[in-house]
């Protein structure tokens, strides 16, 4: 039900325009009632960002998989490239909702606050492994700030060109930026003579877990210089 009232929703904005489209017809297109709008919705924004709720407690929950001991400002790039693998799993989708907020101010201010949100969580991770730092609360809110705005280029430049550049570069490109200039360990380097290419590793696990947790196991096995 929530996939439909997304597609008619969008049928309906792409055709109309969001300010001309109203609930009345997205239900009617989608073949429900007004309820069962407001059951997945709070209002016509959120059908646009309907995967940003999800996205928002997968960062979480993988900022709080910390062992304490991994680099904090790594973890935080880590965190963030879940949310442009968000956008990537569906680049028509991503792409038509990016041309939709170009058009509509309201849909601009919307995406801000979801925006503020992820840069808020970032802060408040990085605030605790800062925490013992006279520059602590500054460093966190500071480097929250880098890693969204360094997120946010790489997303609109795969935006731009339809989806179809090459989003894992961009955000690499993009991550390394920030923790060349905010980590304060060295980056890691591969051992002499080890060939990247010759890695093979074997992940075993449940169906049911989150693909962010496979994505960091691999990347833990492999190490921080190979990014899934």
């Amino acid at each position: 039900m929530r996939e439909a009232l997304v597609a008619a929703a969008f049928e309906l904005f792409l055709d109309r325009g969001f300010e001309q489209t109203t609930i009345d017809d997205i239900v009617s297109l989608a073949g429900v009632g007004r309820r069962s709008f407001f059951r997945y919705f709070p209002a016509k924004e959120d059908v646009v960002f309907p995967d940003h709720e999800r996205s928002l407690a997968e960062m979480t929950e993988f900022l709080d998989s910390g062992t304490g001991e991994e680099d904090p400002v790594k973890h935080a790039c880590a965190a963030a490239r879940l949310v442009l693998r968000m956008y990537a799993e569906q680049p028509s989708f991503s792409v038509q909702r990016y041309r939709l907020t170009r058009k509509v101010p309201g849909l601009r201010a919307y995406e801000l606050s979801v925006v503020w949100r992820y840069e808020h969580t970032l802060a408040a991770y990085l605030r605790g492994r800062f925490a013992d730092r006279p520059d602590g609360p500054l460093r966190a809110d500071v480097i929250a700030a880098a890693v969204v705005s360094a997120h946010n280029h790489a997303l609109r430049t795969w935006l731009r060109s339809g989806g179809e550049s090459d989003w894992v570069a961009e955000v690499d490109a993009a991550m390394a930026f920030v923790t060349t200039t905010w980590s304060d360990r060295p980056a890691d380097s591969a051992p002499d003579g080890e060939d990247a290419a010759d890695d093979v590793v074997v992940l075993v696990a449940s169906r049911r877990a989150p693909l962010w947790r496979m994505v960091q196991g691999i990347e833990s096995a492999l190490g921080d210089t190979h990014r899934v």
